[in-house]
């Protein structure tokens, strides 16, 4: 029988990113993908309960970057009960600290989230671009991610993404692990993938060139293929 994976979004674009992925796998597993809850505050176990709530035990759980730190979050908490964490571009932090320098300077985030407070829609065009920086096709790519938001769009989805810290959670969550990152990404630095293979040294950590923060879609063919032989190759 096939497993079952549950994908979460990342911030801002909804669903639709995660769409040619599920595709890409569904002969591999049953796959869903499950919205982001809709809350006005940032309060992560909150967005956890709501979660842990709402999808099935005994899935994999997997998710594009917000979705990914939630989905890591969630395995360490389910611990036994998930078989397995799949994560895309999905950083242990997204705002760089002192003990996390591997991840976007806090200053350029607090720009971008006051940014997003005076105007959404134009903050939320220019993340798109960012999105598809470094990619082949980066004004299409980012011409498809913007018409294909779907308003989820918050700024409690914002500070949630620059609260988040999933380095106890990777350490802790003992099931098959594997993490994908973008060499070109420009929201997650390529320094993310290092650091996060010395946090867990058992996890399959792996980098793909020529790509960037929406591989998911640019690159779904390599993603959705390493995905599949990590999910064949458990027992």
């Amino acid at each position: 029988m096939r497993p079952s994976l549950i994908l979460l979004p990342g911030w801002g674009l909804g669903n639709a990113p995660l769409q040619p992925l599920a595709a890409a796998l569904a002969d591999q597993a049953q796959v869903a993908i499950e919205p982001l809850p809709a809350f006005e505050h940032a309060d992560s176990e909150r967005w956890l309960d709501a979660l842990d709530e709402r999808l099935p035990r005994g899935v994999w759980l997997g998710g594009w970057s917000l979705g990914g730190m939630l989905a890591t979050l969630l395995a360490a908490r389910r611990g036994a009960d998930c078989p397995g964490l799949l994560t895309v571009a999905s950083n242990a932090r997204f705002t760089a600290s002192e003990a996390w320098p591997a991840a976007m300077p806090a200053a350029t985030f607090e720009a971008f989230r006051e940014a997003y407070t005076l105007n959404p829609a134009t903050t939320l065009k220019r993340f798109a671009m960012l999105c598809s920086q470094g990619a082949v096709d980066f004004r299409g790519l980012s011409r498809r991610l913007l018409e294909q938001a779907d308003g989820s769009d918050s700024l409690a989805g914002l500070d949630l993404l620059a609260a988040l810290d999933t380095r106890e959670a990777l350490q802790q969550f003992s099931g098959p692990q594997l993490h994908l990152f973008a060499a070109d990404d420009a929201l997650v630095p390529a320094a993310a993938a290092v650091a996060i293979r010395a946090l867990q040294s058992v996890a399959d950590v792996r980098q793909i060139e020529g790509a960037s923060h929406a591989l998911v879609i640019e690159q779904v063919g390599e993603v959705s293929a390493a995905i599949a032989r990590f999910m064949e190759a458990q027992p």
